[in-house]
């Protein structure tokens, strides 16, 4: 890759290294220049500009991370579309993050051109959070690198064991004078527990403290069908011959290993009976702060073996408590606070209006390929990763219905739609769930409009680095569908007329950003014959 000072005769094509603004003009960094923005430089005499050029052995960011980020994906993780260089890993379901940190430091170690961030291994993670990224540091990777990047991954090198539900017993062991209320409140503590990661705690034994009562309440609970038994003794274990690990021997299992490197959780006690693991608790398991004994539940019900060397290895890290020198470990620190998760980004279609300038027919309705215009759009949506998908309807709005049919859509009605399309924005907007983080508006007559473009939006949406709305571009210009942020739904319903969400653009610039397309599509709506001809030819 070729990079620097360019002379404005030689910019086209190449790619913008830092954004320009002067006046009027205002191009972002990473923007390819073509020739209305040379001229447009030009004009305002800026004679030169810091740019880079790919060459033949050169992959673009986007390409490069987009392949490295698919190797690196195994089972259970998905992978969002590339925008700057970068690609997202998300977790398709609870469990566990596996991975080998040797073959990832050794991905890193390849070039400083493309790196890869993922959490810790063995970090609990939830439906859609975000697990890993794949960054490509300047504008584009030699070929030689991203290919020794997915050698290195090959197979695989991240993947999310999954959390499995299965039920759960609990025996509590009682000495003189223990309260019933402490037992009654670590029974709660410990289903809450479980619950978090799928399980159901089905039974409870409470006992007195001594090895028989203990190992008769082990076997009891084994033979109603418990797959896994929690045992928090009345008083800690001190020893491997102490009451809990001598009653889970008594009932004929093996002790795994007693004692772990983490603090809270020093005494906890891993054991197995006839294959299914029995948990001596520390005293820290009544309380519902993390602690050691977290780790390991986690990792049994991910279905990964804890061999006695896992539970040693927990030192790094294990320190978990809050003392005076330090500031709370992080798993405390960001308490309360969500991880980062894939955006979940609605979807509009817009279908409610009249087709004036079509004359007699009803556009929407207009085939295309043996197809219905609208039905294109609804199918690009379909295949993205955005949803729900709700489309507003009015003229015609019987037909439309039985064009697009009930799968995984949901219809809005919107009676005053001849007032203009910001009434059936406005409509959607009020019918959707708030719990997303932003929607996509999609025009009805844009039937060139691709699944892949949709998902290039999503990408580049992040409110959070300054992001809250994208447009797609196509060299240069806007186009449709956009994406914003939900912070703006109230604002987007009290406009009026056929403007739409657009003018968002122009009251938040800091906030939006172009995201150029590698297809027309996203400016080619249909709204003549005519149109409608070239696009039939």
């Amino acid at each position: 890759m070729k990079f620097g000072d360019l002379p404005i005769a030689e910019a086209a094509g190449a790619i913008l290294a830092h954004g320009v603004r002067r006046g009027a003009l205002s191009l972002k960094k990473g923007r390819i220049l073509n020739d209305a923005d040379i001229a447009a430089l030009r004009g305002t005499g800026i004679a030169s500009v810091m740019a880079a050029r790919l060459e033949a052995d050169d992959i673009g960011e986007d390409p490069a991370a987009a392949r490295i980020a698919a190797a690196i994906a195994g089972a259970h993780l998905d992978v969002s579309a590339a925008f700057t260089g970068r690609v997202n890993l998300y977790a398709r379901t609870g469990g566990i993050l596996m991975y080998d940190p040797a073959r990832l430091n050794a991905i890193n170690l390849v070039d400083e051109a493309a790196t890869v961030a993922l959490l810790a291994p063995f970090a609990p993670v939830a439906a859609r959070q975000m697990v890993a990224t794949v960054k490509i540091i300047p504008f584009a990777a030699p070929q030689s690198v991203v290919a020794a990047c997915e050698t290195l991954a090959a197979g695989g090198l991240a993947r999310v064991a999954p959390y499995r539900p299965r039920p759960v017993a609990l025996v509590q062991t009682r000495l003189p004078g223990f309260k019933e209320s402490v037992l009654d409140k670590t029974k709660a503590v410990l289903a809450q527990r479980v619950g978090a990661l799928g399980g159901t705690l089905v039974a409870e034994i409470r006992c007195g403290h001594d090895a028989g009562a203990t190992s008769a309440a082990l076997e009891d609970l084994l033979a109603g069908g418990a797959e896994m038994v929690l045992i928090i003794g009345a008083s800690a274990i001190t020893d491997r011959r102490d009451v809990v690990p001598a009653a889970i021997v008594a009932a004929g299992g093996t002790i795994d290993h007693f004692g772990m490197p983490v603090d809270p959780g020093n005494l906890l006690l891993l054991g197995h009976v006839g294959g299914r693991p029995v948990a001596g608790l520390p005293g820290c398991a009544r309380s519902p702060k993390l602690n050691g004994f977290d780790w390991v539940l986690q990792r049994l019900f991910a279905d990964i073996e804890v061999r006695r060397e896992d539970i040693m290895a927990m030192g790094a890290g294990g320190l978990l408590k809050e003392i005076a020198a330090r500031p709370l470990p992080r798993a405390e620190a960001t308490k309360g606070k969500p991880a980062r998760h894939a955006p979940r980004i609605a979807a509009i279609i817009l279908a409610a209006g009249q087709s004036r300038r079509m004359g007699q027919i009803n556009k929407l309705l207009a085939q295309i390929d043996g197809q219905a215009m609208v039905n294109r759009v609804v199918a690009a949506v379909r295949a993205s990763r955005a949803g729900p998908i709700l489309v507003v309807v009015g003229h015609e709005a019987d037909k439309l219905r039985a064009a697009i049919g009930n799968d995984n859509v949901r219809f809005v009605e919107n009676p005053d739609y001849a007032k203009g399309l910001s009434t059936s924005l406005a409509r959607a907007i009020a019918a959707l769930d708030r719990n997303v983080d932003g929607v996509v508006v999609c025009l009805g007559d844009m039937p060139r409009v691709s699944a892949a473009a949709i998902d290039r939006l999503i990408a580049a949406f992040d409110p959070l680095e300054g992001r809250a709305i994208c447009v797609p571009t196509y060299n240069g210009k806007r186009g449709n569908p956009m994406i914003f942020a939900q912070r703006f739904f109230d604002e987007v319903r009290d406009i009026s007329g056929d403007l739409g969400a657009r003018q968002l653009t122009g009251a938040y610039p800091d906030l939006t950003c172009e995201v150029e397309m590698a297809e027309d599509g996203v400016l080619l709506d249909i709204d003549t014959p005519s149109a409608l001809s070239r696009i039939r030819g």
